[in-house]
């Protein structure tokens, strides 16, 4: 493996790739950053179904990396990032040289989620993308966070509303469709980091503890006084694991 990996980290929902800007320029010295914004987020334009299923977005991942001439990456994704992630990892495991899954879980939306992602879906619409960002602040940073760095709570806000309600249902619908892919977790062959806070209620940690027994080998970190962006909550814990896990690979 080369000593500088190919980094590639894929944004939550409803966000883009502002989430990792301050990771990706804290690890730019020990690997090649990529942070897409997902098809329809941020910056991208592209046209949007009415569904954009987890296996699309990898798709959308892996067409990216052969148009960079990237082989193998280190893929990294956080929340809807780590289904996506977990998506191509069932399809293309030897485009990988590890997996970084933060705050996410293997599991399917129970039937009370996939109504509540529909009624996302029709809220972005008939509601607005800037209230379901005000609703979910609460939930993605721990109270510790929005008491003590309201400026980081209004940013999230803020980068959550900016997104455009077609790409937020049409992420939330795809997430309803997910498959349970806790079958896939004990057959990764590839080093994998778990990362998550000890408060997050959308992950609880007993979601990562069984990612973390399923995976072989893998290794969890959990970070105190941490809700669902444990990259943006604990920057410099974070991206002190992530710069040890790479290393390690680099040795491996």
């Amino acid at each position: 493996m080369p000593p500088h990996p190919t980094l590639l980290l894929l944004h939550g929902f409803p966000q883009d790739n502002t989430l990792w800007q301050g990771t990706a320029a804290a690890l730019a010295d020990v690997a090649d950053v990529i942070a897409p914004d997902l098809r329809g987020f941020g910056a991208d334009r592209r046209p949007l179904p009415a569904v954009l299923t987890m296996e699309a977005y990898a798709e959308d991942i892996k067409q990216e990396l052969d148009a960079r001439g990237v082989e193998r990456v280190v893929l990294g994704g956080l929340s809807m990032g780590g289904y996506v992630a977990l998506a191509f990892a069932e399809r293309w495991p030897e485009r990988l040289d590890g997996l970084l899954l933060c705050n996410t879980k293997a599991t399917a939306d129970t039937p009370e989620g996939k109504a509540a992602r529909e009624e996302t879906a029709r809220n972005a619409f008939d509601k607005g993308v800037a209230v379901i960002a005000r609703g979910m602040v609460p939930k993605l940073l721990s109270a510790d966070t929005r008491a003590e760095r309201p400026e980081l709570a209004a940013a999230v806000e803020a980068l959550m509303a900016r997104q455009r309600p077609e790409a937020v249902a049409a992420a939330a619908r795809g997430m309803a469709l997910r498959p349970d892919r806790s079958a896939l977790l004990p057959t990764l062959r590839v080093p994998t980091l778990i990362c998550t806070g000890d408060r997050d209620e959308l992950m609880p940690l007993p979601t990562s503890e069984a990612m973390h027994l399923a995976i072989p080998g893998s290794a969890l970190a959990v970070f105190p006084r941490v809700a669902h962006l444990s990259n943006l909550e604990a920057p410099e814990a974070f991206e002190a694991t992530v710069r040890r896990f790479l290393a390690s690979l680099s040795h491996a």
